[in-house]
Formats: structure tokens, sequence, C-alpha cells
């Protein structure tokens, strides 16, 4: 089974199941169709550092050969397809922070590499929580699961997620080196001028193409993902409605696709709404973790050989945690920003919220310890 089916089947024959999974098919839709703005608009800006193209019909050309792409039968095609995007968006923005950081010391690269630290400027936190969002994207968890060969062994896909996260986690650090080219505020062309004058006009073309290649495969993934977790949520009962070539299907990755062009048509301007989009996820991996926590200490699912080590649910519980706190002080700052209350006294809701966080934790933890007791009782 793939993560939506095991969730699926986790609350069979319960009163809140098509409550749950409604809850967890719309954070996941309305969350790529967020990021499918921001999608967009990245390859968008990606192609006009390059070229002097009008952003309307770019939008469209993009929007027309997303559907093309998703369109194609196998899946297998499209994954290559998104293989080959990713391995050049790496390999572009590696060679540039190679270049950028023979301006760094090797001491701040460590320093940034070891040491956590949030910093004190406003929105700081936010952006913490779009890193983590766009970095270890919710909608993965079900694309991954959805799209993997089922004849290779659990050994084996564990050793393919670790090597793919690990290669995620150092172009996120290549992405973060060459932001450091940029001084003052940011925007693109500002850090376009800036790789310019530090490295040569070749870099444009670089940073731009690897631009493109960000946003673009990152496009063709998150309606796919969307569609993929909805079938595997609500295909149980009618396989036949929600197969790759169905209507049900289409109409899944056609809405998530169809919302990020109408804001890219609209003039919306990137660099707030990319980082909007990211952080809105960053609310959703919190929500989609803890059903992952319950899906993967089930014993009904799991039997005892498959049931999470404690070691393992230890270093889940922390990321839960962390990713709770992140998100609840955020929603708590839209909150204060909407009814006009400015911005919350970070260290008095810091303890508040850690506090709220700490229960949700323990409310979920109870519950997985009584799964996992039905299991010994038996």
């Amino acid at each position: 089974m793939n993560l939506g089916q095991a969730i699926a089947q986790s609350f069979e024959g319960k009163s809140s199941r098509w409550l749950i999974l409604i809850l967890v098919v719309g954070a996941i839709i309305f969350g790529s169709a967020a990021y499918q703005t921001g999608n967009i608009l990245g390859a968008l800006v990606g192609i006009q550092l390059v070229f002097d193209i009008s952003a309307k019909i770019l939008v469209l050309i993009i929007g027309l050969v997303v559907v093309l792409v998703l369109s194609i039968p196998s899946l297998r095609i499209v994954a290559r397809l998104m293989g080959f995007l990713v391995v050049f968006m790496g390999l572009v923005f590696l060679t540039t922070a190679v270049f950028v950081a023979q301006n760094l010391s090797s001491q701040e690269i460590l320093s940034g590499l070891i040491i956590p630290k949030i910093p004190y400027e406003s929105g700081a936190d936010l952006l913490v929580l779009g890193l983590i969002g766009t970095t270890v994207v919710p909608y993965n968890l079900f694309l991954g699961s959805g799209v993997s060969d089922k004849t290779h062994q659990l050994r084996e896909m564990r050793l393919g997620l670790a090597v793919a996260i690990f290669l995620g986690g150092i172009i996120s650090m290549a992405v973060l080196i060459v932001g450091t080219a940029i001084q003052g505020e940011f925007s693109f062309n500002a850090l376009a001028g800036a790789l310019t004058s530090q490295l040569g006009g070749w870099a444009v073309y670089l940073f731009g193409f690897g631009m493109f290649a960000a946003g673009f495969s990152s496009a063709i993934t998150a309606p796919l993902a969307s569609a993929i977790t909805a079938q595997s949520l609500f295909g149980n009962q009618n396989p036949e409605k929600w197969q790759r070539n169905s209507t049900n299907f289409r109409l899944v990755w056609l809405f998530v696709l169809v919302v990020g062009l109408g804001f890219g048509m609209s003039d919306v301007k990137p660099v707030p709404a990319i980082i909007l989009a990211q952080a809105l996820n960053g609310l959703v991996l919190p929500f989609v973790s803890i059903f992952l926590v319950f899906v993967i200490n089930n014993p009904q699912l799991m039997n005892k050989e498959g049931l999470n080590k404690r070691r393992n649910n230890i270093q889940m519980g922390i990321v839960v945690w962390i990713t709770l706190n992140l998100g609840f002080f955020n929603v708590l700052k839209a909150v204060y920003k909407t009814i006009g209350l400015g911005v919350p006294s970070e260290n008095y809701w810091w303890f508040v919220i850690g506090a709220v966080a700490t229960l949700v934790s323990i409310i979920v933890w109870v519950r997985v310890y009584k799964m996992r007791q039905k299991l010994i009782s038996v």
C-alpha cells in the first residue's frame, strides 16, 4: 500500500473516516495549489533573466508543456524527465555555489552548517518554515509511495530515499550559498546582477536556467502528487474512476495547475508569493507527519516486524514537535496581522506555543502507545 491507502485503511469503519480523508486530501491539494504558484513564478523568473519575453506568454507556454507532460500515460517517463531536470538544476546551483563560496570563509560555512539559529529580523521565522516546506515538501510523502516500483525491496527503497534526501540537502545548501552573493534587499534581478559582478556574464545564464529547471520540475510534481494523493485515498472503493487517464484524476491535477497559472498571469510579486507558498507547505508538514506516525505504528498494517522502532519514533517526535512550533507561531502571526495587533511578542508566545505543541505531541504519542499495546495484548 502507498501512504494514502494506508491512511484510508487505518480509519476504515470509523465515523471520522471521511472527515479525515477530506482533511488530508484538502491539505495536500490546497498546499500543492499554493506551491504551484511559486513553481510557475520561479520558472517564469528564471526564463526572464535570460530572455526578454512577455510574462503572460511564458506562463501560457509553461502551462501547456506541463499539461502535455502530465498527459503522458507512463509515470516512469514522467519520473525520468523530472529526474533529468532536477539533476540539471543541482549541477547548476552546485557549480555557482562553488564559485560564490570562494568569497566566504570555511569557518562561516561550517558555522552555518552545524549551529542552527534564526535571525532576529522580522519574517525570519517565516523563511525558516518556508525552507522546511520546500525541502521536505509534504506531498512528496504521497508521491514517493505512489510512484515507487513495488518490485523493490524495502531496504532498496530506503537507500534510494536516503540518497535522494541527502542530495536534496546538498542542493539546498548550494542555493543558500548562492544567495549570499547579494547584499541588502533581495530580488532575483539583484541576485543576477551580483552574480554577474562577481563571476561574469555567464553566471546569469546559468542561474536563470537553474531557476527555470527548479520551477518547471516542481510545476510537474505538485499537480501529479495531488492527483496521486486523491487517488490513493479514494481509489480503493472505485478504482476505475481513479485510473491515471480517468476524469477524476485529471481534474485534480488540472485544478492545481490552473490555480498556479491564474496567479502567474495576475502579476503577483514572485518573492512574497514563493515564500508564502513554501510556508503554507511547512504548515501542512506536521499535519501530514502525524498521520504518518499513526500509520507506521499501526500493528494491523505493519505487523510486529514492521512497526517503527523506538529510536525512529523519538527522532520523528522531535521533527513533528519542531514543525508544530514553527507552524503554530506563523498561524498566530497571521491572526495578529489580520485583526490589526501587529506582531506578537516572540519570547512570550514561543513559550505558549511550545506548550501547545508539546500537548499535541503528547496526545499523538499516547494514541500511538495504545495502538502498540493492542499488539502486545493479542
